[in-house]
This record gives structure tokens, sequence and C-alpha cells, in this order.
């Protein structure tokens, strides 16, 4: 089966490419959209899309009223870190 570019939900694709642009300008990188991103270093690409993940889940987690679950460093997961010493 071929891989396919084409969105699972396209009607969600204009608020993707919102909180992506909104995304990167709090990053401070301007005019997002029409920047080549061949020309950016992955970090700046990859800097992007994580900020953007962090963003949904926190959003889903405060509406799902989690939003104290949170430990010290910022992230749910991390209440849950059996690796983490007390």
């Amino acid at each position: 089966m071929s891989r396919t570019r084409k969105p699972v939900n396209p009607a969600a694709q204009n608020g993707l490419d919102r909180l992506k642009e909104e995304t990167a300008a709090e990053l401070g990188l301007k005019d997002y959209k029409n920047t080549y991103k061949g020309a950016l270093t992955s970090a700046d690409n990859g800097r992007v899309g994580g900020h953007m993940v962090r963003k949904m889940i926190q959003s889903r987690e405060t509406q799902f009223g989690q939003g104290s679950v949170q430990a010290t460093n910022g992230t749910a997961t991390a209440a849950h870190d059996v690796n983490q010493k007390p």
C-alpha cells in the first residue's frame, strides 16, 4: 500500500496550519509559512513540531480537567516516571 500525503481529517488542516504559524512566531521564526523549510535547520523545524504537540496535549489536558496533573518540569508523564528517584 502506498503512502499518501493526504491528511486524515482535511477539515483540521487549516487549524494545524494556524497553530504551526503561531508556534513558529512564538519561537522567533518569522514568516514561517513562506520560508523554504530546507533553509532552516532540522532543530528549528523539529522545535516547531515539538511545541505544537505540547500545545495540543496541554489543550486536551485542560479540556478534560487534568491541568493540575503536571510535574515540576511541565509534563504530565513525568509525574508517572518509574525511573525518577523520589
